[in-house]
């Protein structure tokens, strides 16, 4: 479905993708996870047209992508969601919806009326008509994922979608990010919640100061030494090593 070869970008001194290689399959809910200033955002917008890379190329859908603009990339079926959620204020949640919903249809009519379905399958139908601004921060993430799936994506992008929810919030959003997934769209997402990643994703890769450290399903990826340490600091898997055996 999406496959990075290479991918490198460089902001002045700082390489916040180096050599950057993976294949995300279709069908499927894979992650990427890292610690802050790891370069995960950096790489979601190489991915999706918002940077362009100094090296390598992007593939999606057996077709190279790389230097498209991202309403080019989105009409082939790819689409992002952003860390920071912005509604266009003054306008109803309906159409916030509307507007990802007329990448692919014209008519205004068609355009809300798929708003609604949207809504309904995000849990945002008795919403519809209220200020988008007045949402709050758990509404506004719904709305960012029903304008992304109002597009028709056959793969979206997910960058910490769970960021700001409390616990409730964020087990009722993990089924809806399954269902999304049932509904033959393929995830791939950026996620700080462990809990999360580890019930989500059936694969993800470990990205540190712009480089792949790790990969493979989550539950051996947080245990490998070279993870921990990223996370933790240096030395720390020796001392997490030890602290379990002396609990065995």
């Amino acid at each position: 479905m999406l496959e990075l070869r290479g991918l490198s970008k460089r902001f002045g001194g700082v390489q916040a993708a180096r050599d950057v290689s993976f294949t995300v399959p279709a069908g499927r809910i894979s992650s990427l996870i890292g610690p802050n200033g790891a370069g995960k955002t950096t790489l979601f917008a190489l991915i999706t047209g918002f940077h362009r890379p100094d090296a390598g190329s992007v593939v999606f859908d057996g077709a190279p992508i790389d230097g498209l603009p991202p309403e080019a990339i989105a009409r082939r079926g790819m689409v992002r969601t952003f860390q920071i959620v912005q509604p266009f204020a003054g306008q109803t949640v309906r159409d916030n919806i509307a507007v990802g919903a007329h990448l692919r249809i014209r008519s205004r009519r068609a355009a809300l009326a798929k708003a609604e379905e949207v809504a309904a399958a995000v849990g945002l139908d008795d919403r519809l008509d209220m200020d988008a601004a007045a949402l709050t921060v758990a509404g506004r993430k719904r709305l960012e994922v029903a304008r992304a799936l109002a597009t028709e994506p056959k793969l979206i992008l997910f960058d910490e979608v769970l960021a700001g929810l409390n616990p409730s919030e964020i087990r009722d959003v993990l089924p809806l990010i399954r269902a999304i997934r049932d509904r033959g769209v393929t995830i791939f997402l950026i996620e700080h919640v462990m809990q999360a990643v580890m019930s989500l994703s059936e694969h993800t890769w470990v990205l540190n100061q712009g480089e792949l450290i790790a990969e493979g399903a989550p539950q051996e990826v947080v245990r490998d030494p070279h993870v921990i340490e990223a996370y933790l600091g240096k030395g720390m898997a020796a001392r997490v090593g030890g602290r379990e055996q002396a609990h065995a």
